[in-house]
């Protein structure tokens, strides 16, 4: 069971750790399970959130609160999930500002980083076999396959709704899988981090007020019945996956790596720099924003780009940036465990 002690100053990078892993999350394209994997709290995070179980619930209701605490490392998840908290609301928005002003040389920061964790992950893989070659070949397969599917039609349906929630925090536990990604392409990307969060915003807003005006409208109650429902889909997930990556880790640890390098690799067609964002837009042809006012993405169109333009050597050069990151990211780790955090 992982308990590592740790120092304010671990606790506080672990918090950091939180905030860089949300808003990774919040990017389609990015995964947070990736920053997980690199700054190395990967494993620990799968298996503290499978000690979410019967047994952890069943020490809560006869031992109490503290005991049921420990035993699902609650520390380490309380802060890791307080900084994704906390970056929804503040880093994940600076990253919003700059994607709308410099969309380029994010997408450019971000898939250099997926190099750099390409090439942290598997230069210390030393299990190359027959075997564990076709898991990598089978990862990239799928992660190029994703990329380049379509998005469907918006669906509502609860049970569809459960279905995206789980899905959605794939990001988190699955590196290279983005869960906003895979809700673009199931098509409700829009329905569930935009129209559900803006309705849940509008009601809290108006409850504030003393305003219950929101009780007599139908399309409000319906759309937060929908987030309650992704709400407990995601729950579900997370828990039910970590099991999963859990069993799979424990027993088939060379094979899911193999996988899980072959994933990232392919899902380099999902960050490529080069692309145009493809904005939702209402009936006019205007295009339609958020309760915080920022655009809301629809989908991508890739392109190549030219050589001759200035700005594409400087998307090099983020590119750079991004390896040099995980490159850094690599020697903390190091760093960290040399001394035993």
């Amino acid at each position: 069971m992982y308990h590592p002690t740790r120092n304010l100053s671990d606790k506080i990078f672990l918090f950091i750790k939180g905030l860089a892993m949300g808003a990774a999350n919040k990017v389609p394209g990015v995964s947070g399970g990736v920053v997980a994997f690199v700054v190395g709290f990967y494993e620990e995070f799968i298996y503290s959130l499978q000690k979410i179980n019967a047994k952890a619930f069943k020490l809560l209701f006869n031992r109490g609160f503290p005991l049921f605490f420990r035993y699902i490392n609650g520390r380490f998840l309380s802060l890791l999930i307080l900084g994704m908290l906390v970056s929804y609301f503040s880093v994940s928005k600076i990253l919003d500002y700059f994607i709308e002003k410099k969309e380029l040389y994010v997408w450019a920061f971000f898939f250099g980083m997926i190099i750099g964790s390409i090439y942290y992950i598997a230069k210390g893989f030393h299990h190359w076999n027959k075997r564990t070659f076709t898991f990598l070949i089978l990862g990239t397969l799928a992660g190029i396959s994703i990329s380049f599917l379509s998005p469907a039609k918006e669906n509502d349906n609860l049970i569809f709704v459960f279905f995206c929630g789980i899905i959605s925090v794939s990001g988190m536990t699955l590196p290279g899988l983005s869960g906003s990604f895979i809700l673009i392409l199931l098509g409700n990307y829009v329905l569930l981090l935009v129209d559900s969060v803006n309705a849940l915003y509008d009601t809290i807003a108006e409850l504030l007020r003393g305003d219950t005006g929101f009780i007599n409208n139908p399309q409000r109650l319906h759309t937060l019945r929908i987030l309650a429902v992704f709400t407990l889909g995601s729950a579900a997930g997370l828990v039910t996956l970590s099991h999963l990556l859990s069993y799979v880790l424990k027993r088939y640890k060379n094979i899911t790596l193999a996988t899980i390098i072959g994933f990232i690799t392919g899902s380099l067609g999902v960050v490529w720099p080069w692309k145009k964002t493809i904005y939702r837009v209402d009936e006019d042809g205007s295009v339609l924003l958020d309760s915080t006012g920022d655009p809301i993405i629809r989908n991508y169109q890739r392109y190549m780009p030219d050589p001759s333009l200035s700005e594409t050597w400087i998307a090099v050069l983020f590119i750079l940036l991004g390896i040099f990151v995980l490159l850094l990211l690599d020697w903390y780790g190091k760093k960290n465990n040399r001394h035993g955090a």
